[in-house]
């Protein structure tokens, strides 16, 4: 007996270290190693104790713990030493294999001197000569040693020989031996070879416990280097997700890291560093120590340079950092290291390589990854604007003329940064004396500034207009105070104030005491405020607002010449008679005046203006049942706002883009505008609104690409903002039904379950039923596959009554059939499964004699097919019961005739019943029988194309089952 641990025997001990290495990576597997160790000694048996020790040297490789491995294969080896005997072939081949752990990890370790690695390496080289294995992998080893060292004609030389040698069963897998060669090409600066090497393990044709996802990781740099951004993006969305939850990949998650900080991602790689704390401390493996910690550096110096030296960020436990100080302390632990390494190394390669990696420059300023990540960087919500010369006056010296012929200059040509101008002319002039027009001018635009605020300024603006002697312009800035009074809800105080204004401008420009800007500004203030009552929906609003409008037009209309003020009045005035129109349910007119309002301001040069109304222009192109309109119109927008688009508005615009195009089909760029969406939201601080609903649909996007891995990673970042108040509960069913789909195809099931039941659960309250049953019918699939089969079988039997009760026999059938399969492997059993799939064929018969012939023909089909699976189902159950086969060849007689029923189109079904019949019956020893069935096959097919892969299948299938008869 071994105590209390459950370890009674060698099977038991072979059962807990299986189940022992499907446990994540981590010190809690090593520990439960160590412990089956010490059992595996206490059952006396020598080949448990080589199996518990290669057990514990296999978890310790792949964990944070490396150093600790040499001591199991110490004694490993000197067991082998002393009685070879011992060891069975399994263990012999692995005991030779982790020959190559070791000497790679001798590597890793700057303490171990660099003779005993070579002598291991020597070691590693007669022993596997002495067992007649392939020199490759020690050409492999030795190539590490040489790239490792900086002898890089040695790792050339080891390198070709490596290739050279022939390919046995000590060689590394073909995804291992990729990556290796593909980094001898990236650091040989050849990033296009390398990925040409690397693309079979990409591609999914080579794999293994650590691949791709090294070679994602590895393949980030090369990809930003060769302006390959959107794989970048790709590889490092689906690298990572396959990283994270592995202790042991520290160097492939430094890669991540060190992809945030050259791609403008600086704020993920801050979440990346706090979710692996352990790694800026574990000492187990110090080579990827060196490279955690130099990208540690890099990211934070990146930081710093962005002017975040002071923010807090994760690091080393103990203490707070900042940004600033981990740079320091990151860039001094990675120079140190990679001293010790070089000391050992007698070279100073691994310091030179640290420096380079910490010192690199950013490779793409702005990457957006669709994963919601905080905001860090300032200045960075928008594309800045060209710098304006007010500016740059401004930043060499206060030059307060020079100012004012700059902030003149903008406003009167309505420029966006004209309200910053004046406020830099404001600045420089305090404690100067100012005139009464640059005070009014000053005061004017403050108040422009405050929004509904504003009044009063604007109040005393129009005094120091009439003290300049300006009388149009002062009537002019009464007239916006009565606007933004408008702004701020008071509708009917603002037209009050207008009025007087309203008839002294027309008076005095009547007596050309102004000009017509003044009137016009006065006269589209009026305008404004009119429309203001409309959408307070005041009484006779409407036309007193279309009468004020068409007085505004036919002032300007004609007298704009080159005054883009002016200009400007006469677009806007057209967008509101286009609104007035929408409101009097006149689409097309109103889509034609806003586009004259467009055309307008682009003429004006002023196309950022335009932007609302593209988008006006949109909307009613939905309505219109127009998508290319809207389209066109959204694109547009996109075009016309330019660099002075804020964040919110450009998220908006490719939002909606995302939905149109996506619409039409055009899936990968519809993906690519949600991308741009979900980087604006972010930028926005919209991350929790629009930016979960543009990673919502982002990730469907990518999910209708078949980019699994990517779509999940996004869907998961969306889920942890959508809410059913603020997006709906139907967004957030569709996102978890979206995530439960790419789990399943990436093989995690019983996370795709988990998914697929809590968005059933939402279903449950809809009124309409089919959504829950089809959620829970896929959920209990994922369970199925995830190899719970009493929940599944729990999860269809939910399923089939939501089924039934919708009145889906179609359903109802599949998930009898389901739970049938299901029972032979839970308490339901053999008898189980007969009762479950004899009702699936009795729910198929009914619902088959129906009037509906496309209802008919469809049930029967399914009739067919479950006649198959229970023909199947017997003979897989009880395969040595005779009674069992004939009832199984029964049903498949069954099968094809009701395939047979159904016509051509039920060929491939019926050929396919025949052909599993005729397998049994070889199985059974009924040769005649056999070939009988095979014959019809061929019959079937005997003017069939021959091109068919389905012919040719069913006719090779056929012809091995005469062959066999004929023996």
């Amino acid at each position: 007996m071994t105590g209390n641990t459950g370890i009674t025997d060698f099977d038991s001990l072979r059962r807990a270290m299986a189940e022992n290495g499907e446990q994540p990576e981590g010190p809690a597997r090593n520990a439960r190693a160590e412990q089956l160790l010490a059992d595996a000694e206490r059952l006396g048996i020598p080949l448990a104790v080589i199996e518990a020790l290669g057990h514990q040297l296999k978890v310790y490789n792949y964990s944070s713990e490396k150093d600790r491995m040499f001591v199991p294969f110490a004694r490993l080896l000197r067991m082998w030493d002393e009685r070879p005997e011992e060891f069975d072939e399994y263990e012999t081949h692995s005991l030779h294999w982790v020959f190559k752990w070791v000497t790679a990890g001798m590597l890793d370790q700057p303490h171990i001197p660099l003779a005993s690695v070579e002598k291991w390496l020597g070691e590693m080289e007669h022993r596997y000569r002495l067992a007649g294995h392939s020199e490759r992998a020690v050409r492999s080893a030795e190539f590490n040693v040489g790239e490792h060292i900086g002898d890089l004609a040695r790792a050339g030389r080891a390198y070709d020989a490596w290739l050279a040698a022939d390919r046995d069963r000590m060689a590394d897998c073909h995804a291992c031996e990729l990556h290796g060669q593909g980094t001898w090409q990236v650091r040989q600066g050849r990033d296009a070879e390398a990925l040409e090497l690397w693309r079979p393990v990409l591609t999914g044709e080579y794999s293994c416990a650590h691949e791709p996802h090294n070679v994602l990781a590895s393949s980030l740099t090369p990809l930003l280097r060769l302006g390959r951004v959107d794989e970048a993006r790709a590889h490092h969305l689906r690298g990572f997700r396959l990283v994270r939850p592995m202790e042991s990949m520290r160097g492939a998650y430094a890669d991540h890291v060190e992809f945030c900080a050259l791609t403008g991602n600086e704020a993920r790689g801050l979440e990346l560093l706090a979710e692996r704390p352990a790694y800026f401390t574990d000492t187990g493996q110090p080579r990827s120590r060196v490279d955690f910690m130099g990208v540690v550096a890099l990211l934070m110096d990146r930081l710093t340079g962005l002017g975040h030296g002071e923010q807090r960020v994760p690091g080393p436990a103990g203490r707070a950092w900042t940004a600033r100080e981990l740079a320091v302390h990151a860039r001094a632990e990675a120079l140190e290291l990679a001293g010790r390494f070089d000391l050992r190394n007698g070279s100073s390669y691994v310091g030179e390589m640290a420096r380079a990696r910490m010192d690199q420059p950013p490779l793409v300023e702005r990457l957006p990854l669709g994963v919601r990540t905080g905001a860090v960087r300032t200045g960075g919500s928008a594309v800045p604007s060209p710098q304006d010369p007010v500016t740059s006056a401004e930043a060499d010296a206060p030059d307060l003329p020079a100012l004012l012929a700059g902030a003149r200059r903008l406003s009167d040509t309505l420029q966006p940064n004209a309200v910053e101008a004046w406020a830099a002319v404001a600045r420089a002039a305090e404690g100067v004396a100012l005139d009464a027009r640059d005070r009014a001018e000053i005061a004017d635009h403050r108040a422009m500034d405050l929004g509904p605020g504003g009044a009063g300024l604007f109040e005393r603006a129009a005094e120091l207009y009439a003290e300049a002697g300006d009388p149009g312009e002062a009537l002019a800035a009464r007239a916006r105070a009565a606007y933004v009074r408008a702004l701020a809800g008071e509708v009917g105080e603002a037209l009050a104030a207008v009025a007087e204004p309203y008839e002294r401008i027309l008076a005095l420009y009547a007596a050309d005491g102004t000009g017509v800007r003044q009137t016009a500004s006065v006269l589209i203030g009026r305008a404004r405020i009119l429309m203001r009552a409309v959408h307070a929906d005041a009484p006779g609003a409407d036309s007193e607002a279309e009468g004020a409008v068409r007085e505004l037009l036919a002032l300007v209309d004609g007298r704009a010449g080159d005054d883009v003020r002016l200009a400007a009045r006469a677009a806007e005035g057209r967008a509101m008679l286009a609104e007035l129109a929408e409101r009097a349910g006149e689409p097309e007119r109103a889509t034609e005046l806003f586009r004259a309002a467009v055309r307008g301001f682009v003429a004006a040069g002023l196309p950022w203006f335009s932007v609302e109304y593209e988008v006006r222009v949109a909307a009613l192109a939905h309505r219109l049942g127009d998508p290319a309109g809207a389209e066109r119109a959204l694109r547009a927008a996109l075009e016309h706002g330019g660099p002075h688009l804020e964040p919110v508005g450009r998220a908006q615009l490719h939002l909606q883009l995302a939905e149109v195009v996506g619409a039409r089909g055009a899936v990968p760029e519809a993906a690519e505008h949600a991308l741009e969406a979900a980087h604006w939201a972010d930028a926005a601080g919209e991350s929790t609104t629009l930016g979960a609903w543009a990673r919502h649909l982002l990730g469907g996007f990518l999910l209708g690409q078949r980019r699994f891995a990517e779509a999940a990673e996004v869907l998961e970042a969306s889920l942890a903002d959508l809410t059913a108040e603020t997006h709906g509960d139907g967004a957030v069913v569709q996102a978890r039904w979206w995530l439960g789909d790419c789990l399943g195809e990436l093989g995690e099931h019983r996370e795709a379950a988990q998914q697929r039941l809590r968005a059933a659960e939402i279903a449950r309250l809809w009124p309409e039923q089919d959504d829950h049953a089809t959620l829970a019918h896929l959920a209990a699939e994922s369970l199925a596959q995830a190899g719970l089969a009493d929940d599944a079988d729990r999860a269809y039997t939910r399923a089939g009554d939501l089924w039934r009760s919708l009145g889906s026999v179609f359903g109802l059938v599949r998930s009898l059939r389901a739970r049938a399969w299901l029972a032979l492997r839970t308490e339901g059993g053999t008898a189980g499964a007969r009762e479950l799939m004899a009702g699936a064929v009795e729910e198929c018969a009914v619902a088959a004699d129906c009037d509906d012939p496309a209802e008919r023909q469809r049930m029967t089909a399914e009739l067919g097919h479950t006649h198959r699976q229970f023909g199947e189902l017997l003979a897989r159950s009880a395969p040595e019961d005779a009674g069992a086969a004939e009832q199984a060849l029964d049903q498949l007689a069954r099968a094809a005739a009701v395939f047979g029923t159904l016509g051509d189109a039920a060929l491939p079904d019926r050929t396919a019943a025949l052909l599993v019949a005729g397998w049994l019956e070889e199985e059974l020893g009924h040769r005649e029988n056999a070939t009988a069935r095979a014959r019809e096959v061929l019959n079937a097919y005997e003017d069939a194309d021959a091109s068919d892969e389905t012919v040719r299948s069913r006719r090779a299938e056929a012809q091995r089952i005469l062959r066999l008869g004929a023996r």
